[in-house]
């Protein structure tokens, strides 16, 4: 069932440099996909089978997934990854998991099983060489968990080696600049929903206003209360950004909270990694 305003889906095509990409590497592609919220209310079945066609029309080296696959109730992943099966991508998909993920006690285990069931590999706080020695991918624990802890899988991965972080929460870019993450990729934000004609998503808007009231009346100002529990860093609410050394990209994601997207579509994203 579609909220009020959906826009078409976008594919989004951007190129990152990467340093130390070797060669043989050159020109990979990564299609991610992000934040389905797959529940019956906040993604069609047809926008759905559309993003699953986009992805593997872009022939991927990589596909990955960066979390919230439902909302609340993880039973729906049963079906969801019915839908996720024809996803091909030539060395595999790999998948990161979000706050709602984790809504219920068993919901980790279910939406884990279940993406692992068709062949998609769940990164927490684990890291993978799909495409050999000479890139790493990881894939961290929710900010929000109590599992994540960035720190110990850095260590297990030799400096000089260059690597792709699935992390669902951008605000884990603050956190991560301490260590050398090449390409973080990321979600949870759905771009702000509804976004200013230059890009600049509505939750932004409102910081001016947080930074002007004191935290304990935040709680009172629905908007405000909202919108401060999604994330800290608003600006970083789509596409990319750079921090210091590291680059980070969020996704829009295709499930779409009430009352829908203004000048803020369904994303699907297209990277393709050149060496610096």
């Amino acid at each position: 069932m579609y909220p009020i305003f959906l826009e078409p889906l976008c594919l989004e095509r951007v190129t990152v440099q990467i340093a130390d990409l070797p060669p043989s590497l050159q020109g990979t592609k990564v299609v991610q996909l992000s934040d389905l919220h797959y529940d019956g209310q906040r993604l069609s079945e047809r926008l759905l089978a559309e993003a699953v066609e986009v992805c593997n029309q872009e022939e991927p080296d990589l596909i990955v997934l960066t979390g919230d696959y439902v909302t609340d109730d993880p039973e729906p992943m049963r079906d969801l990854v019915l839908r996720l099966k024809p996803l091909q991508a030539r060395a595999g998909i790999f998948a990161s998991l979000g706050n709602h993920d984790l809504y219920f006690r068993r919901s980790r285990q279910i939406v884990t099983e279940a993406l692992t069931g068709i062949g998609i590999e769940v990164l927490w706080n684990a890291i993978a060489y799909p495409l050999g020695p000479d890139l790493a991918v990881v894939g961290l624990a929710d900010f929000w968990s109590r599992e994540f802890h960035p720190g110990p899988v850095f260590a297990q991965i030799p400096p000089q080696i260059p690597r792709l972080i699935l992390s669902h929460n951008p605000d884990t870019a603050e956190t991560l600049q301490q260590w050398r993450a090449d390409l973080q990729l990321s979600g949870h934000t759905h771009g702000g929903q509804i976004s200013l004609p230059d890009g600049t998503p509505f939750p932004q808007l409102l910081e001016p206003l947080r930074q002007a009231t004191p935290k304990s009346m935040h709680r009172y100002i629905p908007l405000l209360r909202e919108c401060a529990k999604v994330v800290k860093h608003w600006e970083w609410a789509r596409g990319y950004h750079r921090l210091g050394d590291n680059q980070l990209y969020i996704n829009r994601g295709l499930g779409t909270y009430f009352p829908g997207r203004i000048g803020c579509p369904p994303e699907v994203t297209a990277v393709t990694l050149i060496r610096a």
